[in-house]
């Protein structure tokens, strides 16, 4: 049977529990154990290794929340999200409450919203539940074209409304948040609670970084939003937070044609100029940044 060393015991110097290349140990040394690319000193030090922790299934099933393990399902959603994006013709992310009734007027706006943009060769992804998101969803469908819904774990049940024919439910907002990105060439807002106005913010946040490039915001419902803007020209701008070209990055209007306008201007505008190489980081990179 093996024994495992002592970890309260000072090491040899050709214990082969040191690092290769570190230097030969000294009796005043504290115990010390690697674990691949992790140092464990003093208490720290575990009298097991990995792999027989690994091997062995006695003992809790804790081990499947801790980080290292959260780590591969955070990587699986990646994966999973881009393997199934990857070919998604050009995008464009919709953004909405799911609070709004399919008699309110933003529900019948966001289905025409869903269904010019599939006429004008636009997939429309979007959160893929009920609302707004599922006006899109539903106008996009019925004109004949791509609609994409991207789902959250959730408290409360929400499942993907019954529009969507692309559907990806995510455990983790960053993964979703990314594949809302780097998917779509556009943003379009409508009123909403803190999630859309998460997502408004994180957009203005890239575009004004440069993190994207020619990346319009079109926010649609000029009663809702114009407070806010107001707000930040009259407290954010005058108290110097913002740049006045910042207010510049956010298209205003109640107008589907305006926003389908915007888009196809920014499109025109990455064909005139396109993305350098991938890998650029900053102003001129990519999407990817």
């Amino acid at each position: 049977m093996t024994s495992h060393p002592d970890p309260s015991r000072p090491e040899r110097p050709d214990d082969p529990r040191r690092a290769i290349g570190s230097p030969p140990a000294t009796p005043g040394d504290p115990p010390e154990q690697q674990r691949g690319p992790v140092t464990l000193r003093r208490q720290q030090v575990q009298s097991s290794t990995t792999d027989e922790r690994l091997l062995d299934h006695r003992g809790p099933s804790d081990w499947v929340h801790t980080d290292p393990w959260r780590v591969l399902r955070i990587q699986s959603e990646f994966v999973e999200g881009f393997g199934q994006l990857s070919e998604l013709p050009r995008a464009v992310s919709v953004f909405g409450s799911a609070r709004t009734s399919r008699q309110a007027p933003e529900y019948a706006l966001g289905r025409e919203l869903g269904g010019r943009l599939a006429e004008a060769g636009w997939a429309v992804i979007t959160g893929g539940g009920p609302g707004v998101m599922e006006a899109v969803n539903r106008g996009a469908s019925e004109a004949g074209g791509l609609s994409v819904g991207l789902g959250i774990e959730l408290p409360f049940e929400q499942s993907l409304n019954e529009w969507v024919d692309v559907g990806i439910n995510f455990r983790y907002f960053f993964a979703r948040k990314t594949m809302f990105v780097k998917y779509a060439q556009a943003f379009v807002i409508l009123p909403g609670g803190f999630g859309t106005m998460d997502e408004l913010f994180e957009a203005l946040t890239l575009v004004q970084t440069h993190k994207v490039n020619e990346f319009p915001v079109v926010l649609m419902g000029t009663r809702y939003w114009s407070g806010l803007l107001d707000w930040l020209r009259d407290s954010m701008l005058a108290d110097g937070y913002l740049s006045a070209g910042d207010l510049d990055l956010v298209h205003l209007t109640d107008s589907v044609d305006e926003a389908l306008d915007v888009i196809a201007r920014a499109e025109a505008g990455r064909s005139e100029h396109p993305p350098a190489a991938p890998g650029g980081d900053g102003p001129g990179g990519d999407r990817d940044g």
